[in-house]
């Protein structure tokens, strides 16, 4: 993490409710767009990091966390079929709510290890999380996380675009 740029470790390293400190940073109106969901396949590093076969289907949700009009983040998220059964089949029907605002308040909720990512220009990631922006930086930070309800798995990816303020707490 050496280079990235100043402040944005206090975002990446933070293991605190992303929605909640955005909303706290956004001096405006915080919202979210839906970008996609739908069933898709994980690449081969999402499913090693969720325990799958490379076969297995995920429902994936791409959203944009966005400040006055402003993207700020690119998320990415997969469900395996077997984290929807139950109390996780909410999260299909998400539409506009964040998933960070079900996930910080659910008490059985469990988060893993944080996982410090450098996505370039010419990745998939990184072309999916500039798609439709008339420019892009060659180098963006994210991180991920697998999270767990009632022992399930679903990962969270999340990716810091460059209008983010590094200076917000």
């Amino acid at each position: 993490m050496r280079d990235t740029p100043s402040g944005l470790p206090a975002w990446l390293l933070d293991p605190g409710s992303l929605t909640q400190r955005l909303r706290c940073a956004c001096a405006g109106t915080f919202r979210v767009r839906v970008l996609g969901q739908g069933w898709t396949r994980p690449s081969r590093d999402e499913a090693a990091a969720l325990r799958l076969r490379g076969s297995v289907w995920a429902w994936t949700r791409e959203v944009q966390l966005l400040c006055d009009e402003h993207p700020w983040v690119f998320a990415r998220t997969l469900i395996p079929p077997q984290t929807l059964r139950g109390r996780g089949r909410r999260l299909t029907a998400l539409g506009t709510k964040p998933l960070g605002a079900v996930l910080f308040a659910d008490p059985r909720a469990q988060r893993g290890p944080v996982e410090i990512t450098r996505i370039v220009a010419g990745q998939s990631l990184h072309q999916r999380a500039f798609a439709g922006f008339a420019e892009s930086p060659q180098v963006i930070w994210g991180r991920r996380s697998v999270f767990r309800i009632d022992h399930d798995p679903l990962l969270v990816l999340e990716l810091f675009l460059p209008t983010i303020p590094v200076s917000s707490t």
